[in-house]
């Protein structure tokens, strides 16, 4: 695996958007698909290799990279790094200062989302915004965050455009 992406894993290891399980809040909807659908979570750079032949996953090859199709069950030592990031997002701002910012695909499903950033533990936010550091610092991985930052600005766009 990615040697940036193994230590962004290893920095969100321990901490999560709530000091407690913030499945028991929703019902865990961020690990269902929705009825009909086959959704699942796009990986980094490097990180497919560690789901390779291992049983209740599968890559898919998509446009926009690698993507992690799962039963909606895994063990958190197997979770990949977007979940691991979920609800939020490490953004590299102009300044070239990465900060965690609220994921905007996540607001679809998860209520800590819908709250926006100050609805989580600040000490997970940071995480989320450290472990960003490590992956802004290698060139394949800033340019997947500025994938990721891109959406991010054209769901904004559209939102705006809607309301």
């Amino acid at each position: 695996m990615d040697a940036a992406v193994s230590a962004a894993r290893e920095k969100l290891k321990n901490v999560t958007p709530l000091k407690r399980d913030c499945g028991r809040v929703c019902g865990a909807r961020c690990c269902r698909p929705l009825e009909g659908e086959e959704t699942g979570m796009l990986l980094f750079p490097g990180e497919a290799e560690a789901y390779a032949g291992k049983a209740g996953f599968e890559v898919r090859k998509t446009a926009r990279g690698d993507l992690l199709i799962c039963s909606g069950t895994c063990d958190r030592e197997d979770r990949p790094l977007s979940c691991r990031l979920f609800p939020l997002l490490p953004v590299i701002g102009d300044d070239g200062k990465v900060r965690a910012v609220t994921d905007l695909r996540a607001k679809a499903v998860c209520p800590l989302a819908r709250q926006g950033k100050s609805a989580v533990d600040p000490d997970f936010a940071e995480a989320v915004r450290e472990a960003g550091e490590i992956l802004a610092a290698e060139d394949e991985q800033a340019v997947f965050l500025d994938m990721l930052e891109e959406e991010q600005s054209e769901l904004k766009e559209l939102r705006n455009r809607l309301i």
